[in-house]
């Protein structure tokens, strides 16, 4: 295991256990799109191999050209990360208009009486 896959590991173990012990609604989000890129990287990281041309003119006329399908689904997933970001924050803000806090223990606390 390198270095950087050990960098990368640990920000998807930040992320995760920012998600399970934080309380605070906004740092649970934050704590969800660490992991998110957490885990971009680690598909970004596998996926790039040395010696490879990428897949557009270029001047090498038999080469190994890099595959696109993992650069479109990463771009997917990075889309698809910013949609369930903006609605679990407009979710967020709608929560904030009723409780006067955003701690997950106290919304839990008046919504169960």
């Amino acid at each position: 295991m390198s270095v950087l896959e050990a960098c990368i590991f640990a920000t998807v173990l930040c992320g995760f256990f920012g998600i399970i012990l934080k309380k605070n609604l906004v740092m649970k989000i934050v704590s969800m799109d660490v992991m998110s890129t957490g885990v971009i990287s680690y598909y970004v990281l596998v996926a790039s191999r040395e010696g490879l041309f990428t897949p557009i003119i270029s001047d090498a006329k038999h080469g190994a050209y890099a595959d696109p399908v993992p650069q479109a689904i990463i771009l997917t997933a990075i889309v698809i990360g910013f949609s369930i970001q903006s609605l679990m924050l407009v979710g967020v803000m709608k929560l904030a208009r009723d409780n006067p806090t955003l701690e997950s223990n106290e919304i839990e606390k008046n919504n169960t009486r």
